[in-house]
């Protein structure tokens, strides 16, 4: 449980310098890897919470 929320906050914390470095330098490749990191990042936390909405259910 202590890894998932130390990966997901280093996740989130490189989707936030990628978009940083976006509105420092214009590319849109910082911007579009920000996007990229975010979205697998919520999509895991979506899977991680149903599985422990199905475990509490068990």
């Amino acid at each position: 449980m202590l890894l998932f929320r130390w990966l997901a906050m280093v996740l989130l914390l490189t989707a936030a310098v990628s978009f940083a470095f976006y509105a420092g330098t214009g590319q849109a490749r910082y911007r579009r890897f920000g996007l990229v990191v975010l979205k697998w990042t919520l999509i895991a936390a979506v899977f991680f919470f149903a599985v422990l909405f199905i475990e509490r259910l068990a």
